[in-house]
């Protein structure tokens, strides 16, 4: 796995309570690369801290971000199939730690551990629900419902704690990419949702619970 020079540190850990396998914890830096589309998919990662975008290239050249995600969720996945190339670049959003677990390993946790072996199927059947409605998203919603739907999965609406909360820094390129639009439609809407008291600016960006009216109005 190539990691950037920013990467501060990589350490060994013999065995984590939440799995019971050998792993790796690397520390990373805010934009640090975790690993680059392309790359060989031998591991399979988990964020123990800190944030990841997940970002693809096309042939074109053109980039678009198609996760951000957070602490306690798992990704590079892919090689559990089969993948053999990364589909996907990662990027450390902020002071990220992460676990690594080589494939093999993982998968006898899988058979040693149900607990733990369903608490995976439950990431991926989130993973690929969201996938599914991201989709629908595109083909029927406005760009200001898609905008408000993302800040708010981003703010992890819906979980215990985690209402009205500031989110980690996410650039409004990074907001566009994501909703499938433009920067300069992404600045209207935030402006619009700060005058309306759906988000705030404190030490970051702040997302109310109010935003839900957006993704609910006809």
């Amino acid at each position: 796995m190539r990691a950037s020079k920013r990467a501060a540190l990589s350490t060994p850990v013999t065995t984590l309570a939440w799995t019971g396998a050998r792993t790796e914890r690397i520390h990373y830096g805010p934009a640090a690369r975790i690993f680059a589309q392309g790359d060989p998919a031998t591991r399979v990662m988990y964020i123990e801290s800190g944030a990841v975008r997940l970002s693809v290239l096309s042939h074109a050249g053109k980039e678009a971000v198609v996760a951000v995600l957070e602490n306690g969720r798992f990704f590079g996945e892919g090689c559990l199939a089969s993948q053999p190339r990364r589909m996907a670049t990662a990027t450390a959003m902020a002071p990220s730690t992460i676990i690594a677990v080589e494939k093999d390993d993982m998968v006898r946790q899988f058979h040693a551990q149900p607990a733990f072996a369903d608490r995976f199927l439950a990431h991926m059947l989130t993973r690929y629900t969201r996938i599914e409605e991201d989709l629908i998203d595109q083909l029927f919603d406005s760009s200001e419902k898609r905008l408000a739907r993302t800040l708010l999965r981003l703010a992890r609406y819906g979980v215990r704690g985690a209402s009205d909360r500031t989110l980690p820094r996410v650039s409004q390129e990074t907001l566009a990419e994501m909703v499938g639009t433009t920067r300069s439609r992404v600045n209207f809407f935030m402006h619009k949702f700060r005058k309306l008291g759906f988000i705030a600016y404190e030490r970051g960006l702040k997302i109310h619970s109010s935003l839900l009216t957006v993704v609910l109005s006809d």
